[in-house]
């Protein structure tokens, strides 16, 4: 059956597959699914193959919330990169192409296959601040910096078909998604269907705040979309949270955020759909529904599904889409079941009912989002903090750093004083918040009654506005807030993820020196969703998470160890203390200004030379052919390794003995750990290398640009200056033992030892292995190391499919075991007794012997998920995959 209904929308017949019919052929009521699943019901019963039978569909017509069983293959429609991530795709899909006429096919079989759109936000850094001419000085250092880069995407662009490149300058790639590039409903050959996507960065999921299922992937099962392939993940269990009450005033979706983030993580949601629903769920605004789907990530969970209904229609009327692309998501939606009713509540896993009215201001930190503090904490829980046991919630260090201090010796001839947990950095920053009208226009009256007050930020404050898209300076200059922002030194820094990338820039060198020189526990502030270690800046340990209003009143306090709610945030021209109650804007102010300045026309403005409005970009040159030319001298883009001895036939794997541990980690170990994306240090594997290529420091970039070029990348695996290896506990960052000689030594180094004698390398870890970022080259970078297998105590989602897309073994402990409760030091040879023809989630023996030749037996659970992961293992990974399959074609 093809369960096709027709649907007349303004007078023009569609087809559709009916939901309903579905249901009413499998003798189950529609109703009692949860939309995300019904969702992923209409694009099985759409797509059905050979590879996606009516075993995939009965899993999920049948869907049993409690017990989900079966594993799913979803065809997702459209895919979007950011350019840090999608440059190795593209540079994977260039090198597949290459490696295609190797094999006698034809390069241009290697295309995509359904709609990419690749936003370039990820690569301005926050060079120049604090002054008018920032976004400008800071834009001709993101081209001149990222040049090679840039003409490769331009290549890619007229080479490949289904690829579009929106150019730097524009806005991040998840609020472009939701203001511009999502329909919402496709329309294709008269038939009408949800639109879903996949992107190569973690936070793809804030797309389902507009009710579009997507979610993050690393870039290797974001190429397998591209090319056609489905995705396959097990029966997700769907948490429901239902929302009751109202928020009070002084709230803002950022402290919904943070508390939902909270909350879920406590309910360990790894792994599951989140769905969003409830009395109140119709009171949150479309950007607060993104600001909550934005944070899926955070608390671990796929997505935060944010069902269609009325907010929905009224945002796309607000940014500009068309009246008919309007009418027919509104009646596409109301016809399939997939409109928000209120009163018919689906079956969910579990329902966790969260009470707005109890949300308050908050922060999160200082080293995870997880880890929400009352803003009247904030100064109590960092002074806790300081000498709290090293670890994601302390520092480790003595009571005499609570009152240790330094001077700023500015190059004027003045000085300033330091103190432990004074701000030195303030961003308003990232996609989470900086799409959202009501914490903007707060942000920015505060700002304006602080100006009117008379308060000012300290000089050694790094500040910066970095909005998700130029809808938002457009509002701020039409409501006249934006000059307020720019006397507290909020200037416009660029339009990109910047600081919650970790492309904050260096501070004054005056600041960089008194730190640098005290080894002062420093302190920063933004409006970011990440703030894992070395992430923000090398020299800030401390990093919070806060809404644009508080990143503004924490600017013009200095430090973080100030309680807001009771101490003033400084003295006004009178010499009175000011008060963050003195100068909160209420609610009613904030929305007359969004009613006022936030226009429909803004959008269109913003969005209606989307592919070319940077001059700069259109002006760049490159060479049109179906495959690339690579550049031998080029520190930027390379050709991988990854296909040098890729033949017709399956490749044999080698047994899995006499392996040695490269790095045995703790818990929270996240992709920002294993792959950085910021700074390239001077003195790192990574800098010497570039050094060697007689790359000057000052053009060094940061890892996430240089993402397109596998020797580097090589060298920054596990190579975090705050990565705590417990085979070198005495040292952070990129280290390890050499164990044959028990020489310490880089990473880098110490994996290129073990390949010359040709022994494997394991890793060792503990609870939520990979969790962070989308990040591809963790995977792709501890497979070039030589690892072949991971054991932890568990994995978060993207990079245990990662390891299993680049040929890794992931492994998790069983019966509650850990390295530590099996006595497991690192310093043991250990033995896989992994099988010929592995199974999906097969338990296998590990065998580890000490120097005293005294063995260690334990079982692990083999983490291969679906048939899908087996293929994947038996082809050395999915790209070798991929091209098998084109080439036999």
């Amino acid at each position: 059956m093809t369960f096709k209904s027709q649907l007349i929308v303004n007078q023009q017949p569609f087809h559709y597959i009916d939901l309903v019919k579905i249901a009413e052929h499998y003798q189950e009521n529609i109703h009692k699914l949860p939309y995300a699943i019904r969702i992923l019901l209409e694009s099985v019963a759409r797509h059905q193959n050979e590879e996606i039978t009516e075993e995939a569909l009965k899993y999920l017509i049948h869907y049993d919330a409690k017990n989900p069983t079966g594993v799913i293959p979803f065809k997702v429609e459209r895919v979007v990169l950011q350019d840090f991530t999608g440059v190795p795709a593209v540079v994977d899909l260039a090198a597949m192409r290459d490696a295609m006429l190797k094999l006698g096919g034809s390069a241009k079989e290697i295309n995509p296959e359904i709609p990419v759109t690749l936003v370039v936000d990820h690569s301005v850094q926050v060079d120049a601040f604090g002054n008018p001419q920032a976004i400008t000085l800071n834009t001709e250092r993101e081209f001149e910096r990222n040049m090679e880069r840039y003409q490769f995407l331009k290549w890619a662009q007229g080479s490949f078909e289904n690829f579009d490149v929106v150019p730097p300058e524009t806005g991040i790639i998840h609020q472009v998604n939701i203001e511009s590039l999502s329909p919402v409903v496709i329309e294709k050959e008269g038939l009408l269907f949800p639109d879903t996507l996949q992107g190569t960065d973690s936070h793809t999921t804030m797309i389902n705040g507009l009710g579009v299922l997507g979610w993050g992937v690393g870039g290797i099962e974001a190429e397998a979309a591209i090319l056609g392939e489905a995705s396959y993940f097990p029966t997700p269990e769907v948490i429901g949270v239902r929302f009751t009450g109202q928020l009070a005033t002084g709230t803002t979706a950022t402290d919904l955020a943070l508390f939902v983030t909270e909350t879920l993580r406590n309910e360990k949601v790894v792994g599951k759909f989140v769905e969003y629903f409830g009395p109140s769920y119709h009171q949150l605004s479309l950007a607060d529904r993104a600001t909550l789907a934005n944070m899926a990530p955070e608390y671990g969970a796929t997505c935060g599904y944010c069902p269609i209904d009325q907010e929905t229609l009224d945002y796309l009327a607000l940014t500009g889409r068309t009246p008919e692309l309007i009418a027919q998501v509104e009646a596409y939606a109301k016809a399939n079941q997939l409109f928000y009713d209120e009163e018919q509540e689906a079956t969910y896993t579990k329902v966790i009912e969260i009470d707005l009215s109890q949300i308050e201001p908050s922060l999160a930190g200082p080293k995870r989002p997880q880890d929400r503090i009352s803003l009247s904490q904030v100064a109590q829980n960092f002074t806790q903090s300081v000498t709290a046991p090293s670890g994601p919630k302390g520092f480790g260090l003595p009571e005499e750093e609570l009152t240790k201090q330094t001077t700023i010796h500015w190059q004027d001839g003045t000085t300033d004083t330091l103190k432990t947990g004074d701000l030195l950095l303030a961003a308003i920053t990232s996609c989470t918040n900086t799409s959202n009208p009501s914490v903007l226009m707060t942000a920015g009256l505060l700002a304006k009654k602080a100006v009117e007050k008379g308060l000012t930020v300290p000089k050694y404050v790094k500040t910066s506005l970095a909005p998700g898209s130029k809808v938002v300076t457009s509002y701020l200059k039409a409501s006249g807030l934006l000059p307020y922002f720019e006397q507290l030194g909020f200037y416009l820094v660029g339009y990109g993820c910047t600081t919650c990338i970790g492309n904050s820039g260096p501070l004054d060198e005056e600041v960089t020196q008194a730190v640098t020189d005290s080894q002062l526990l420093a302190s920063a502030v933004l409006s970011g969703n990440r703030n894992f270690e070395g992430r923000i800046h090398p020299l800030i340990k401390a990093n919070y998470l806060a809404s644009p209003p508080l990143v503004v009143a924490y600017a013009i306090c200095g430090t973080v160890r100030k309680d807001l709610t009771k101490e003033s945030l400084g003295t006004d021209k009178e010499g009175k203390p000011v008060y963050l109650k003195d100068i909160w804007p209420s609610s009613e102010e904030v929305e007359s200004y969004i009613q006022k300045y936030v226009s429909k026309e803004a959008f269109k403005a913003a969005y209606a030379h989307l592919f070319d409005a940077n001059e700069r970009w259109n002006e760049i040159q490159t060479t049109s052919s179906d495959c690339y030319a690579w550049d031998e001298n080029s520190t930027y883009i390379a050709n991988p390794p990854f296909f040098e001895d890729l033949s017709a036939d399956l490749p044999s794997h080698a047994a899995l003995d006499n392996l040695r541990v490269l790095a045995k980690l703790g818990d929270s170990v996240t992709t920002d750990h294993i792959s950085p994306a910021g700074s390239i240090g001077l003195d790192s594997t990574a800098g010497k290398y570039l050094s060697s290529r007689n790359v000057p420091y000052r053009d060094f970039n940061s890892f996430g640009s240089r993402r397109g070029h596998h020797e580097v990348m090589m060298r920054g695996t596990l190579a975090n200056i705050r990565l705590q290896n417990q085979l070198v506990p005495e040292i952070s960052g990129g280290f390890t033992r050499f164990l044959p000689t028990d020489e310490v030594m880089s990473m880098y180094d110490a994996a290129m030892n073990y390949q010359k004698q040709n022994i494997g390398t394991i890793i060792l870890a503990g609870k939520d292995y990979g969790m962070g970022s989308s990040r591809d080259w963790a995977a792709k970078g501890t497979q070039l190391l030589g690892v072949k297998a991971v054991i932890a105590e568990s994995f978060e989602r993207i990079h245990r499919s990662n390891l299993v897309m680049m040929g890794l073994i992931p492994l998790e402990y069983t019966n509650q075991e850990t390295a530590q409760s099996l006595g497991l030091t690192g310093e043991e040879v250990f033995c896989i007794d992994f099988p010929e023809k592995p199974q999906i989630n097969q338990t296998i023996t590990v065998t580890a012997q000490n120097k005293d030749g005294k063995t260690i037996t334990f079982t692990t659970k083999l983490r291969f998920d679906s048939p899908a992961d087996l293929r994947y293992y038996q082809n050395g990974g999915i790209l070798p995959m991929i091209i098998r399959k084109q080439a036999t074609k």
